[in-house]
């Protein structure tokens, strides 16, 4: 196996599902770790490393949702990438999850073709040069480089994506990004998400600001006013 190949920690209690989707991730070139539950995964997750978990959100011992919520509250996970598995197609499910800190989601049953354009999808936009220039609006001040934002001087802890969902709101301030724009530029073309996931994301960045600075133009898209 490359010692240079992204690293990718499976986590499912069916044996079936971890064998298809170890086998064509393989197959593409990636670092593959199985896991059969949720305290398994966590276990793993520590001792691996890896650059993204795959996890099935009905499981023994933890399921998928706790999982994700446990390391997504530790920084050595911050930025680890997260697909969950799941049967659950319903919009309240997948909001919950985005809320954990997933980053995508695959339904079962599994498509090892779905499977594999969106894991490599997800690392092409984490391969991107990331923008670099500092930005600072009065109070507020969001640093690419260290990946911080800061208001009057005091450290805010944001998720990738809600870093980059302020970022972008903040490259242009006082001017409407609609919401296609936003979703293009922050998942991406080929990753299918509902507009529920920009709303679940703009609430987390207000509730962690503690400030009312993003303007909602409702059935238009978003603006930040600070």
């Amino acid at each position: 196996m490359d010692s240079k190949a992204k690293k990718v920690l499976v986590v499912d209690d069916e044996p079936d599902i971890l064998e298809i989707i170890q086998y064509n991730l393989r197959n593409e070139g990636y670092d593959v770790a199985t896991a059969p539950d949720g305290e398994a995964g966590l276990h793993q997750a520590k001792l691996y490393k890896p650059d993204l978990i795959i996890l099935d959100v009905m499981m023994p011992r933890k399921n998928g949702m706790e999982v994700c919520r446990t390391l997504r509250a530790q920084e050595a996970y911050k930025d680890t990438l997260i697909i969950f598995l799941t049967a659950l197609n319903d919009e309240l499910s997948h909001v919950k999850g985005l809320e954990y800190g997933a980053d995508d989601f695959i339904s079962k049953p599994v498509s090892p073709k779905v499977l594999v354009t969106k894991v490599n999808s997800l690392f092409r936009r984490l391969a991107k040069p990331a923008e670099t220039k500092t930005i600072e609006i009065n109070d507020l001040r969001i640093d690419p480089e260290q990946f911080m934002v800061g208001y009057k001087g005091q450290p805010i802890s944001l998720a990738k994506k809600e870093f980059e969902l302020l970022y972008l709101l903040a490259s242009k301030p006082g001017r409407v990004f609609l919401r296609n724009e936003i979703l293009n530029h922050i998942w991406g073309s080929d990753v299918i998400v509902g507009d529920r996931t920009i709303d679940v994301h703009i609430r987390k960045i207000r509730q962690k600001l503690g400030i009312d600075c993003i303007t909602t133009v409702k059935g238009v898209g978003y603006k930040l006013d600070i």
